[in-house]
């Protein structure tokens, strides 16, 4: 788990107070062109300028990031100088990020940390501002990193790809359209779901998940009938949170597996 979690209205602020007090200088942030022409990365502009943090921004992430992605990354990481990492988005955005973290303190290349638990050094430090309640990439110690030429997605599984700070702000979802807000809900339930039916689940797991499944029942209908509705957002955040928590211990199933197996299919098509 990230050492800090905020979740609620205001919390873009918080974070950028810690920021602050953890004395960062320049920061990559990691994100897609989508966030970045419809204005809404100036949320996190705004408050890094605030504290007058410097920063960059790579925004050529896209859906199950690959690895050139992930050294285009790396590469202005070094060029710019940055000293911490911000990922804003969903899931892929905070994939990339995590990757190009562990490069940037253990080096080589990413390929060399597909599996379980394979770099020695804490990444670098990593800010993961989330825009949808889906994948839980904000606070796990789970990377999947595409490549294009083994068409394979590699699963990256390690501590120490683990945020220091995740960020659940629901000011930053109201804008998300009905069809994604309904797609990444229920991949929250999906993630609780298997995460309660795992092997290896505990009642701390499966005390998550199934709570994280009543919120989602609860407050995902609300969230995309209206996504101006703040109660609904917040809730789906806390659901998302949850899932997240349950298999970051439980770890996932067949579907998750299935999907990765999809993507080589389409993988294998296109090249």
């Amino acid at each position: 788990m990230p050492n800090l979690n905020l979740i609620g209205v205001g919390s873009l602020n918080v974070a950028g107070a810690q920021i602050s007090e953890l004395g960062f200088k320049k920061a990559l942030i990691v994100t897609d062109k989508v966030l970045v022409k419809v204005g809404a990365v100036s949320a996190v502009t705004k408050v890094l300028d605030q504290i007058k943090v410097e920063y960059v921004i790579y925004d050529g992430t896209e859906p199950n990031p690959t690895v050139n992605q992930v050294d285009e990354g790396l590469a202005l990481l070094k060029e710019k100088k940055c000293d911490f990492i911000v990922s804003f988005g969903g899931g892929s955005p905070h994939d990339c990020a995590k990757a190009i973290g562990v490069l940037a303190t253990n080096g080589g290349k990413i390929h060399d940390y597909e599996g379980i638990n394979k770099s020695k050094n804490a990444m670098l430090p990593l800010v993961s501002i989330n825009t949808t309640a889906g994948t839980a990439a904000e606070l796990t110690r789970f990377s999947s990193i595409t490549d294009t030429k083994r068409h394979v997605k590699m699963a990256i599984i390690d501590w120490k790809v683990t945020p220091t700070i995740a960020v659940d702000e629901p000011t930053l979802m109201v804008g998300m359209p009905k069809s994604l807000t309904a797609a990444t809900g229920m991949d929250a339930l999906t993630l609780a779901i298997e995460a309660y039916v795992s092997t290896i689940s505990n009642p701390v797991t499966d005390a998550s998940a199934l709570h994280a499944v009543k919120l989602i029942k609860t407050y995902l209908p609300d969230a995309v009938k209206d996504g101006k509705n703040l109660k609904a957002r917040d809730m789906m955040f806390y659901a998302e949170f949850l899932a997240g928590m349950a298999f970051n211990s439980a770890n996932l199933g067949y579907v998750h597996i299935s999907n990765f197996r999809e993507l080589i299919h389409y993988l294998s098509r296109i090249s």
